[in-house]
């Protein structure tokens, strides 16, 4: 027993300094950051050290509020000429989607672009504008933007489609409905959207129920006329090109949220697609692409300008 009992007088010895030893450490670790921390802002804060960055990145950055500069009008002098402004669409840090070749969606928007561009320029019956004609990026709202600013009397985003399935081909038309037409016209628009006035009427003070009607109105008449420029680019394109089994939807796309301003999507093909991506990138195939596109526009505006004609001599 008195074995024991010195045997446990020493370990409780023990065992207590074993626990001063442990405090002393957790101490330490704690508190050795914040000396450090301490004597560091002490150095920083009276000079006697500094930090020197090893490099400097500047951003030029746009002003708040701020718009960007309208692009150039091209084609015929005559302000009287028709407007058209094609967006190529992406670009810039957006590439859009790829193809299995390497493919850029906003390489080729572009390309088609600049194709529907020369087609019309070299007809000479309408004024065309590019919402880009070079790699930059531009916001959804800009686009649109850029058309109404310019007075367009029609608007066009070049796009090129994507699908998980790799057989799916053919361009498709869109134009602008609050409900998408099917899942699948929801999804592309949910993808491309990641934007006080209606036909020159400014709905600021208006009373709630007169700016829905006129709202409602305009909206209307603007989906009408955007509905049969599809139809156009479908029948002049019919035996020209491919289109999807389905080439007319429509979906909810901030880039056609213009009441008063005709507007459509063209998905040129599927750029997932091998036999789309490949003829997308021809520049002959472009050229035929321009082409139906072109003549559809052009007798679209035709169509408008007939009405027009009518109601000035009416009012004479």
């Amino acid at each position: 027993m008195t074995a024991f009992s010195v045997w446990t007088a020493g370990g409780g010895a023990g065992h207590r300094s074993w626990q001063m030893e442990s405090r002393g450490v957790i101490i330490a670790v704690f508190a050795a950051p914040v000396l450090a921390a301490a004597a560091m802002w002490a150095a920083f804060s009276t000079g006697v050290a500094s930090i020197e960055p090893r490099y400097v990145v500047r951003l030029a950055m746009p002003e708040s509020g701020g718009r960007i500069g309208l692009p150039k009008v091209e084609g015929p002098p005559d302000a009287g000429r028709p407007l058209v402004v094609i967006d190529a669409g992406h670009g810039g840090h957006d590439p859009g989607a790829s193809g299995a070749a390497g493919e850029r969606e906003k390489d080729l928007t572009l390309m088609l672009a600049q194709s529907l561009r020369d087609a019309l320029l070299a007809e000479g019956r309408v004024r065309v504008a590019m919402t880009r004609d070079t790699d930059r990026f531009l916001v959804l709202e800009e686009r649109a933007d850029i058309a109404h600013r310019l007075g367009a009397d029609l608007f066009v985003s070049v796009h090129a489609d994507a699908a998980q399935n790799d057989a799916a081909q053919g361009a498709t038309v869109y134009t602008l409905s609050d409900k998408a037409s099917d899942a699948v016209a929801g999804a592309l628009a949910a993808r491309e959207n990641r934007a006080d006035t209606v036909n020159g009427v400014n709905l600021e003070g208006k009373e709630a129920a007169v700016s829905s009607i006129l709202v409602d109105l305009a909206r209307r008449e603007m989906r009408e006329r955007s509905v049969r420029f599809g139809e156009l680019v479908v029948r002049e394109g019919q035996q020209a090109l491919r289109f999807h089994e389905t080439p007319r939807r429509e979906a909810a796309f901030v880039v056609l949220k213009s009441l008063d301003l005709p507007s459509a999507l063209i998905e040129a093909g599927y750029i997932s697609n091998e036999e789309d991506a490949r003829a997308m990138r021809d520049p002959e195939w472009r050229k035929v692409f321009a082409g139906s596109l072109a003549r559809a526009i052009e007798i679209f505006l035709a169509e408008g300008q007939v009405p027009a004609a009518a109601e000035n001599a009416a009012l004479r």
